[in-house]
C-alpha cells in the first residue's frame, strides 16, 4: 500500500514538473532531486559530499562547454582531499568515488535538464521537445511493472544472482517488452516525426540501459552492505532507488536523439 500511495504521488508531480513547470522552477526542481540523490550516494559511499554538492550544483547551471572544464577541476581537488586523511587508501578510494557520483548523478540530471530545454539542438526542430524527458524517466516505470509481475509468476532463471537475486532473465525480457510496447505509444503521439521503428529501436536501448542501472546501483549498495540507498520514499527505499535506471536512461537517451537527429 506504501508503495502504490508514494506512486501515486510520484506521478502528478513528474508530470507537472517535466512538461507544465516554467524552466527556472524545472531547474530548481531538478537541483533539489540531484542534491537528494547525491546526498544518498554520498551516504553509502562515505564521499566527502560538499564538494560534490558543490561541483554538482555548478554543472547544472553551466553552459555544457564548461562542465569538462568543471569536472577536471573538480577531480584536481578530489585528489588533494587525502592529503588531510588519516587512511591513504581509504581516501583515496573515496576522492575516485566522490568523482563517480557526481558524473553518475549529477552528470545524469544535466542531462535531464538539456531534454527539457526544447531549444537546444538536437531537440529544436523537434515538437513537444519535453516529452523525451518524460519518456526517459517513465519508460522504465512501465518496464520494472512488467518486469515485476512476470518475474513473479514466472521468472526461473537468476539474471544476476551475486547482485540482485530477486531479478531473472524471464522478468528482464518482460521489461524489455513492456518498455519497448509504451515507446511505440507515446513517442509517435507525442513527438510525431519520430517513426514507430525508431520509437522501438530507442525504446529498446533506453530499456537496456535503465536495468544496467539498476543493476549497477545494486552492486554499489551491496557493496557498502546496505539494502537501500535510504528512506525517503515509503515503499521505495531511497529517491536513488527510484530514478538509478532513469540515471543510466537519460544520458543514453540524449546520447541517441543527438545522433539520430542532429
Amino acid at each position: 500500500m506504501k508503495r502504490l500511495l508514494t506512486a501515486f504521488l510520484l506521478v502528478p508531480i513528474t508530470i507537472y514538473t517535466v512538461l507544465f513547470a516554467p524552466p527556472p522552477v524545472f531547474l530548481v526542481i531538478v537541483a533539489i532531486v540531484a542534491a537528494l540523490c547525491f546526498h544518498e550516494f554520498a551516504t553509502i559511499t562515505g564521499v566527502y559530499a560538499p564538494l560534490g554538492f558543490a561541483a554538482g550544483l555548478m554543472i547544472l547551471i553551466a553552459p555544457v562547454a564548461e562542465v569538462t572544464l568543471i569536472l577536471i577541476l573538480t577531480a584536481l581537488a578530489a585528489l588533494c582531499l587525502p592529503l588531510s586523511g588519516a587512511s591513504f587508501e581509504k581516501a583515496t578510494a573515496r576522492s575516485g568515488a566522490l568523482i563517480l557520483g557526481i558524473v553518475y548523478v549529477f552528470g545524469a540530471w544535466k542531462t535531464a535538464v538539456l531534454l527539457h530545454d526544447v531549444s537546444s539542438p538536437p531537440l529544436a526542430h523537434l515538437s513537444a521537445g519535453r516529452h523525451w524527458l518524460m519518456f526517459a524517466l517513465v519508460v522504465n516505470w512501465f518496464g520494472d511493472t512488467g518486469a515485476y509481475y512476470i518475474g513473479r509468476k514466472f521468472g526461473r532463471r537468476k539474471l544476476a544472482p551475486s547482485v540482485s537475486p530477486g531479478k531473472t532473465w524471464e522478468g528482464a525480457i518482460a521489461s524489455v517488452t513492456t518498455a519497448v510496447i509504451f515507446g511505440l505509444i507515446y513517442l509517435p503521439l507525442t513527438i510525431p516525426s519520430v517513426s514507430l521503428a525508431e520509437a522501438g529501436a530507442i525504446a529498446l536501448l533506453c530499456n537496456i540501459a535503465g536495468q544496467l542501472g539498476d543493476l549497477a546501483e545494486s552492486a554499489v549498495k551491496r557493496g557498502a552492505g546496505v539494502k537501500d540507498s535510504g528512506s525517503l520514499l515509503p515503499g521505495h527505499g531511497g529517491l536513488l532507488d527510484r530514478v538509478d535506471s532513469s540515471l543510466f536512461t537519460m544520458p543514453v537517451l540524449y546520447t541517441a536523439i543527438t545522433l539520430l537527429y542532429s
